[in-house]
């Protein structure tokens, strides 16, 4: 685990996959009670994703101006990880819209599903590096 103060009201932590759920339960312990929001990023090069929970607290007021990153990787040969819905359940909605636009899995949730993508769709996960969008034409703006 590599942790980091970033400034007064940043910090993160490296944790690898199998230890998300015992570091989860530490920042909660500790007074960190929401997830403010759960984000990706695509490393194609290296053929690995990086997700990243961001945590606050609404309870403890020394934590309020924190926010706090626990950072960890998924391969693309195997891209999933325990959900952290069991700890935050304000992590549903960030899971699930990491899960739709880049593929990973978050075994354990309650309802991994689609939020923005008709369920028909097919091809690469829209915020892979690797998604191309099909051009049809060109719309030029006018003005009147």
């Amino acid at each position: 685990m590599i942790a980091k103060a970033e400034s007064e009201s940043r910090g993160s932590l490296d944790v690898t996959k199998d230890k998300i759920i015992e570091v989860a339960k530490i920042m909660k312990e500790i007074g960190f009670d929401h997830v403010i929001a759960v984000t990706g990023i695509d490393f194609p090069e290296q053929q690995k994703i990086q997700i990243v929970y961001h945590v606050s607290s609404y309870s403890v007021e020394d934590l309020q101006k924190i926010i706090f990153a626990i950072k960890t990787y998924v391969d693309y040969k195997d891209p999933s990880l325990p959900s952290l819905t069991q700890i935050w359940v304000s992590a549903w909605t960030g899971e699930r819209e990491t899960y739709e636009m880049l593929g990973v899995r978050f075994e354990g949730h309650p309802q991994l599903s689609r939020l923005f993508l008709p369920e028909d769709f097919e091809g690469v996960y829209p915020l892979r590096k690797d998604f191309k969008i099909k051009l049809e034409g060109l719309f030029v703006d006018k003005p009147g």
